[in-house]
């Protein structure tokens, strides 16, 4: 009889915890650490043979290497096409919050391999927590404007991590998705709200690539950057396989002026692109030109210039290949850096053919810059009213954000600005400037190399300078630095500045961090004068 109660006991506690999971759904705990790409944990309904090529796609999903990742997904779908998670994680692929990208056509594709419509693939998701993921995408695929849908998206992921606490994908999707509902603006309470979630996946998790990488880029700006140093350093262990992820390291790095740090991430990130195009046999498009132009960038901070040009040769055969309006867009900006940084021209052409308006702009803007400094004013004319031409259409741009406006407008008037100055018009050109600085001041602090390739603070500084107005100059280097730490003209001008105000502290620091930058460079770039003796 004692036996028989015992049993009945079991059985009824078997019963009842057979009720409870099937209240929850049939989702089972799978975890993954997969070799140089991170750790996760992420419950399903799939099969387990699906469970290796869904987790590798999640992984490369957080790293951004959305290609993959959409391989990786169709591959989970093929081992188990009644696996709901592995149509979502394809969908989501398509949409690329961060670059202000989304493919709805292709997302909707992806999720109608599951099910036709909404409620039937909701009706073949097993558990209420999936089906959150898919409710919460849905809201990015309807009709509407791209920022409420934005704002819809993010609210449902974040009501899937209220009602799923424990589930650590929810919470790093959902701080991804914060970041998604800025379109480029950059309002710091935002930001930190989403670090602060990446923060609590990092602390459950301290190898989700996701966790770092959002906690990163809600960091990665000069005021904030020292709270990425470590997200930074940890992720360069997490995820050595993805190139987005070596490349996102310098994110904190150029922001914190740290230009042999910017050097090594970026020279890794584009190794990792180039081994990947080589095993799949893709073309040059393949390459992370991201992290050319990056570090390209930081090789010019250090007084690296046969490094710079180097690269810049490389981007120009590259787009010479490619003939993409992506890859003529970084020659052109890579050519205007170059021209910017050293006052020396260089071929170019393939922005200004481009159908592309922004590559338009810094082609032309280049091609002035430099015919100033060679003093043949008539071809910086010509290019000045190229560029100008070439503002209007960015202007006319229904595609183009208001940020990349602002832009074009801020280097027609730096050029404008310049040729005035060279036919000795300066209260004309200073007033130029005073505007260009306004416009530039209004804009979000930069995360990278400068959207204005030739900061604005910083080229009204120059010729404040040069009008021996130090008091102001100072001022303005003093602003461009803050918008872009430890840049190296800025410094020389804040140095000439100080000197000519008999600031001798000031000037003293800013030459040993320009002389500490440049110790690096072989030969080593010379210093201004105000830094001799």
């Amino acid at each position: 009889m004692m036996r028989s109660t015992r049993s009945t006991v079991v059985y009824m506690r078997l019963l009842i915890a057979v009720a409870a999971l099937l209240t929850i759904g049939t989702a089972l705990s799978y975890a993954a650490e997969i070799p140089n790409l991170g750790r996760l944990d992420f419950p399903n309904s799939g099969a387990e043979e699906a469970q290796a090529p869904f987790l590798r796609g999640v992984l490369l999903l957080h790293n951004f290497e959305y290609d993959d990742s959409a391989e990786a997904f169709v591959e989970a779908q093929t081992a188990d096409p009644d696996f709901a998670l592995a149509y979502w994680g394809e969908a989501m692929t398509h949409n690329h919050p961060l670059w202000r990208q989304i493919d709805q056509d292709a997302a909707l594709a992806a999720l109608a391999k599951l099910a036709p419509t909404h409620e039937e693939r909701l009706a073949k998701t097993p558990t209420e927590r999936e089906r959150g993921y898919l409710r919460a995408l849905q809201n990015l695929l309807g009709e509407g404007d791209k920022s409420r849908r934005d704002d819809a998206y993010s609210a449902a992921m974040g009501q899937l991590s209220a009602t799923f606490p424990e589930d650590q994908e929810a919470k790093a999707f959902y701080a991804l998705s914060i970041l998604g509902t800025q379109n480029g603006r950059r309002d710091f309470a935002t930001y930190m709200r989403a670090g602060a979630i990446a923060e609590e996946v990092f602390a459950a998790n301290p190898r989700h690539p996701g966790a770092v990488h959002y906690m990163i880029h809600s960091y990665d700006d000069p005021v904030h950057a020292p709270l990425g140093v470590r997200a930074a350093r940890v992720y360069a262990d997490i995820a050595p396989a993805a190139s987005h992820a070596q490349h996102m390291i310098s994110h904190i790095f150029v922001a914190l002026g740290h230009w042999e740090e910017s050097v090594d991430s970026n020279l890794k990130s584009f190794e990792v692109s180039r081994e990947r195009a080589e095993r799949k046999e893709l073309g040059v498009d393949a390459l992370n030109y991201h992290a050319l132009q990056w570090l390209q960038y930081s090789y010019l901070q250090l007084g690296r210039e046969q490094d710079a040009r180097d690269l810049l040769d490389q981007m120009e055969r590259y787009a010479g290949e490619s003939d993409s309006e992506r890859a003529s867009w970084y020659h052109a900006y890579m050519r205007a850096a170059w021209v910017v940084e050293t006052g020396k021209d260089a071929p170019g052409g393939h922005g200004a053919d481009s159908e592309e308006a922004g590559a338009q702009v810094l082609d032309h803007f280049a091609s002035g810059f430099a015919a100033v400094e060679s003093g043949d004013l008539v071809a910086a004319a010509e290019a000045h009213e190229l560029l100008a031409a070439a503002v209007d259409e960015l202007d006319g741009d229904e595609e183009a954000s208001d940020e990349q406006r602002v832009q074009g407008r801020v280097l027609e008037k730096s050029l404008r600005a310049k040729l005035e100055l060279a036919d000795g018009e300066t209260a004309v050109a200073l007033a130029l400037l005073a505007e260009a600085a306004e416009a530039e001041a209004s804009l979000a602090l930069d995360f990278g190399p400068p959207n204005i390739v030739k900061p604005s603070h910083e080229l009204f500084g120059e010729a404040l300078l040069s009008t021996e107005r130090s008091e102001e100059a100072r001022a303005q280097f003093e602003i461009a630095l803050s918008r872009a730490p430890r840049r190296s003209q800025s410094l020389s001008g804040l140095a000439k500045a100080a000197r000519a105000l008999g600031d001798v502290d000031t000037a003293d620091r800013a030459c040993g961090e320009l002389a500490s930058i440049r110790a690096q460079a072989t030969p080593m770039r010379e210093l201004p004068s105000a830094c001799s003796g």
